[in-house]
């Protein structure tokens, strides 16, 4: 489905090009579930509940994207019931930003590996938060490079650039002016943390934050995610799984595609060797379905099998960038 957030409501469409809405669901005096455990075997569900106790749900493609959804319904809500108006797409009006401001040109500006914002790694209330951004520090970047005026045109382009999803809020004080209704969603202030939603930020130590992620395999960047049929080692036969290739740390992960948070297992991509191959090693896979082989570093052997030819060299393309540039 394609959806759309409103002001007072979502949307969904068969399609993107489609002119009419499939339905509409009302968000006043709605609830939002997030994480949704209602189907155990479903990743990165989330739950509707409307004044009619109709329950809708809703299944992202990773985590991320659903916690940008959450952060927007609930945002959504809040107007509502403060009888105010949630204007997402609005923000360029509602701001008064000249028109010849490039968001999108800005952001990879910000990003440049030499003339860009430093990422940096914070500590705060006993958490450590990596690949950070401060508001402050955003803010001193614009007036330095001579993009804004003042810090007042600053903190006005720093709050678009949150809106429209270039820049994600990181920490307790940054997500609550975010997700409040407050005039400016932005903080300009040392101790408010954002993140570039592609940069591979995490949060770790003592914390239940939902930004928090345990193990160094996950900290990558995603970088690619599709399914593809995997041989077993043991059995030998072939299950379709769902893959997630993450960069620095270089690792691909492969899950079940019906559901479950969890992995089914992981293969560590640094120094690994990967290749399309004529057949596996019993024969029984040919070059035309588009089989290839990724080798570790430890010499563990897996076997994979892509839809098309063309899927099959942009999964290789992928892993070979992995394997060299990640740790």
């Amino acid at each position: 489905m394609w959806v759309v957030l409103l002001e007072d409501g979502i949307e969904f469409y068969k399609k993107k090009s489609d002119n009419s809405p499939k339905g509409m669901i009302p968000l006043k005096g709605s609830t939002l579930t997030s994480p949704c455990q209602d189907f155990g075997k479903r990743m990165f569900v989330l739950k509707i509940t409307t004044t009619k106790q109709q329950d809708h749900f809703f299944q992202a493609a990773f985590l991320e994207e659903r916690d940008a959804w959450v952060r927007d319904i609930k945002k959504a809500i809040k107007c509502i019931e403060g009888g105010q108006k949630f204007a997402r797409k609005s923000t360029r009006r509602s701001i008064r930003l000249p028109e010849t401001i490039d968001l999108g040109a800005l952001y990879l500006s910000m990003k440049d590996p030499e003339k860009g914002i430093k990422e940096l790694n914070l500590e705060k209330d006993k958490k450590v938060f990596n690949h950070c951004l401060t508001g402050s520090g955003v803010i001193d970047w614009l007036v330095s490079n001579k993009l804004v005026r003042n810090r007042q045109e600053g903190l006005m382009i720093s709050a678009s650039l949150l809106s429209e999803g270039y820049l994600q809020p990181a920490g307790d004080l940054s997500k609550n002016a975010a997700d409040g209704i407050a005039e400016n969603p932005f903080l300009d202030n040392p101790d408010a943390f954002y993140y570039f939603p592609d940069s591979g930020f995490f949060c770790e130590e003592n914390s239940s934050d939902d930004d928090v992620i345990l193990r160094e395999e996950f900290r990558g960047v995603i970088i690619k995610q599709g399914c593809l049929l995997k041989q077993g080692h043991r059995r030998k036969n072939w299950k379709v799984r769902k893959f997630i290739l993450r960069e620095d740390p270089a690792y691909l992960h492969y899950y079940d595609p019906a559901g479950g948070e969890d992995p089914l297992g992981a293969v560590h991509l640094r120094g690994c060797v990967v290749t399309s191959v004529e057949s596996s090693h019993d024969g029984k896979k040919s070059d035309e379905e588009n089989l290839f082989e990724i080798i570790t570093a430890d010499e563990v052997h897996y076997y994979l099998q892509a839809a098309t030819s063309k899927e099959r060299t942009e999964w290789i393309k992928a892993i070979q960038v992995a394997s060299r540039t990640g740790k």
